[in-house]
């Protein structure tokens, strides 16, 4: 809409991107890009949309979210807090260097954020990969879980291999907006099905 291409004409006049190239994936709420900076590097694009996403769902994560307590429930305020939560979801990530895309920039629907990946080519999500020590990702990603809850004060909500990249031998956690600190009413329940979704997903690994 007219205000999304605002908001990505105001990335370019303030030189955080130059130019968006291809499209790297598409999401229930909204789609990824890969966008060329003025210096030439790789950055993610992503791009909420605001007349499709699923309302309902985006409100049972926020309206719980003390950082979010002023929320008007119109369409547009909701599709933006999300944007806004991801942006400070991915920060709290970065401060306690749980591997995860730095954020760069957030305007209205739309988050800047580092590629993950070589050149221009995106790295794989988990779940297309064949992994050689299943055990030790495993363990990676119950550290990320636990350092997430301890210092982050913080639950992904939504863990799986489809919400995961794989680069470098190392798992990296993305989609965050529906992440929530642990004084969300739903937090444990949404832990509970974060850890069984990941031990689920390592079962065909023969891991316990």
């Amino acid at each position: 809409d007219r205000s999304t291409l605002f908001s990505i004409e105001k990335l370019i006049s303030d030189r955080i991107i130059d130019y968006i190239d291809f499209p790297i994936s598409t999401g229930k709420e909204g789609n990824v890009f890969l966008a060329i900076t003025p210096d030439e590097q790789s950055v993610a694009l992503k791009i909420y949309r605001i007349s499709t996403a699923t309302f309902k769902h985006m409100s049972e994560y926020i309206l719980g979210d003390p950082r979010f307590q002023s929320l008007h429930k119109s369409k547009r305020d909701i599709v933006y807090a999300w944007t806004s939560k991801e942006f400070k979801n991915l920060e709290l990530l970065q401060k306690n260097q749980i591997p995860a895309p730095i954020p760069i920039k957030k305007i209205n629907n739309v988050l800047v954020m580092q590629f993950i990946g070589e050149q221009r080519q995106p790295a794989p999500l988990l779940k297309d990969v064949k992994l050689r020590e299943p055990e030790k990702v495993f363990d990676q990603i119950l550290s990320y879980m636990n350092t997430m809850f301890i210092k982050s004060k913080l639950i992904h909500s939504d863990l799986s291999a489809f919400n995961i990249l794989y680069h470098n031998d190392i798992p990296i956690l993305i989609d965050l907006g529906q992440a929530v600190l642990k004084d969300h009413p739903q937090a444990v329940s949404f832990l509970y099905r974060d850890i069984r979704t990941i031990r689920k997903y390592f079962n065909r690994y023969k891991i316990d």
